[in-house]
């Protein structure tokens, strides 16, 4: 029997606050393990002798630049209010030339003090402790080489004094720790995610430590030949996504508006009476695109129609969520006032996967869809036109954006039956006063595990669908929602009960989460149904 192992970090921060910045000048949150990497090699160059590093040292960093990304485990954490700070701009090459001309004046280029600009910075705060451990996986068997490596690396962790800027002070620390001890570490547990869709964190690939130690000889000769030579940013690295272990994986998304057929204005559809139908007309579309793209039959069954059985097949065969979802929007209309938001009809249709590698399928309905006519099956005749709309869209936003709460558009399709038991039958005769109560609470349970079972199918995790807080009813909690019975269903899924839900989700210690979308659940999310919009 064999158990796996991991080399961890810890970096204690001195601060309740985190200032790093990542690509784009954004807030970095969690600290990347590039942070982490330049941080050792930092306090390495600080316990070596100047210009060099032990051959012990080098090899320890390059074997650690050369493994997979590691899994971070990070204290709770809000975003802080911003300030501005008057810092020095890197202008002292100009003050060395005042002074190399004799110029020793208290103002003007000489004065270091006139060389200042404004810097804004956006800390992240941490909530409850101010530890951020990093668990780079180890191999199986450990060999001795690596073992050696570990204990090089324990070493040079003692000695890191910062994580990133230096204001961000931390304690440093590395011990190898079991797969059981590291699910004891407390904290929001972020995972490698490898998707092209979403913002990364930089990550040591190999070659980083040789480009780290060229930059910074570079920096050291920065005011040779009588002018300053900013040395070039650190090139050498991985962008890698992560995601939080309880958040579901990034989808991709195509969104499109229904236009007229002259692109005058929106199509507009009833939500409960045209939703099935402009899914269906939706995925005739994308059907016809792909069979003039070249596709094959086999892809175009699974992909675009869901089905696993071929032209010849007995019977259908699901094909789980490799394939396209089709989720009509109902628009989210302001009514009375600015604040009251009300569901209208069916203005804009999202295209998405709930798998996780079906990027570039959702990329090539993104190029290949706008233009393309709605047809209506039972008068062959088109009723819509397709185009393209950013995910910046303002109602798209409301499907998508994070948020810790939700509530449906459109009924949830429980998966399984809520009264196999007959209960309600039960109710209808002459029971007691508490019997009654049994019943009910029986009946309320059955709809609690199917949601959650819901929950788990949509591809949510365990910790999620478990601490959940579910509310249903037949009447939906968004206004202009109509009774959850009157929306349409496929017919093999009307003989299931269909329930307005809204959910506030928690993680395992009972605080509320914020979770993108889109979020559709149930038995008929691949069509729209048991769709939800953020609150």
């Amino acid at each position: 029997m064999t158990m796996d192992f991991y080399l961890c970090f810890s970096f204690r921060l001195l601060a309740p606050a985190f200032h790093g910045r990542g690509d784009g000048d954004r807030p970095e949150w969690p600290p990347s393990p590039m942070r982490v990497f330049q941080s050792l090699v930092a306090a390495a160059a600080a316990r070596s002798r100047p210009g060099s590093l032990a051959s012990r040292v080098r090899s320890a960093l390059e074997w650690l630049e050369r493994q997979a990304a590691p899994v971070l485990i990070t204290p709770a954490w809000a975003s802080a209010t911003s300030y501005r700070l008057s810092v020095p701009n890197n202008a002292m090459d100009i003050v060395a030339r005042a002074w190399s001309r004799g110029n020793y004046s208290n103002s003007g280029d000489a004065n270091p003090a006139t060389h200042r600009t404004m810097k804004t910075v956006h800390p992240t705060l941490l909530l409850d402790d101010e530890v951020v451990n990093y668990l780079w996986p180890l191999p199986d068997p450990n060999s001795a080489e690596v073992s050696a490596h570990v204990e090089t690396l324990k070493e040079i962790a003692r000695s890191v004094v910062a994580l990133g800027w230096g204001i961000d002070m931390a304690i440093g620390h590395g011990a190898v720790l079991s797969a059981d001890h590291t699910h004891e570490l407390p904290g929001e547990r972020w995972l490698p995610y490898e998707t092209l869709v979403g913002d990364g964190l930089r990550v040591p690939a190999c070659g980083t430590l040789d480009d780290l130690i060229r930059r910074h000889k570079q920096f050291l000769a920065r005011l040779g030949g009588g002018s300053m030579n900013a040395p070039p940013p650190v090139s050498v690295y991985r962008i890698v996504r992560y995601r939080r272990a309880i958040d579901p994986p990034r989808r991709p998304v195509a969104a499109f508006s229904l236009l007229r057929l002259d692109a005058s204005g929106f199509r507009a559809f009833d939500t409960a009476r045209s939703s099935l139908t402009v899914a269906g007309m939706m995925r005739h579309a994308a059907k016809a695109a792909a069979t003039r793209a070249g596709w094959s039959e086999p892809d175009i069954n699974v992909f675009i129609l869901g089905h696993g059985e071929s032209r010849n097949g007995a019977g259908h065969i699901p094909v789980g969520p490799r394939r396209f979802a089709y989720l009509p929007l109902p628009s989210i209309e302001a009514r009375a006032t600015p604040d009251a938001r009300v569901v209208g009809s069916i203005r804009r249709i999202l295209l998405t996967s709930f798998a996780q590698d079906l990027e570039a399928q959702v990329a090539w309905a993104r190029r290949s869809l706008p233009g393309q006519e709605l047809i209506d099956e039972e008068q062959t005749q088109p009723v819509a036109l397709l185009s393209l709309l950013p995910a910046s869209d303002s109602m798209i936003r409301r499907y998508v954006q994070p948020a810790a709460s939700w509530a449906t558009v459109t009924p949830v399709v429980l998966p399984g039956y809520d009264d196999p038991e007959h209960y309600r039958r039960r109710l209808k005769t002459d029971v007691s006063a508490a019997e009654q109560k049994t019943l009910l609470s029986r009946l309320a349970d059955r709809i609690d595990s199917l949601l959650r079972k819901a929950i788990m199918q949509a591809g949510f995790s365990q910790t999620l669908a478990d601490y959940a807080e579910l509310e249903w009813r037949s009447v939906g909690f968004w206004p202009g929602t109509d009774l959850a019975s009157r929306y349409g269903a496929p017919e093999h899924l009307k003989r299931f009960p269909r329930l307005h839900v809204r959910v506030h989700w928690r993680d395992a210690s009972k605080r509320l989460v914020q979770i993108p979308g889109p979020i559709c659940l149930g038995g008929g999310r691949f069509y729209g149904l048991g769709l939800f919009a953020a609150l």
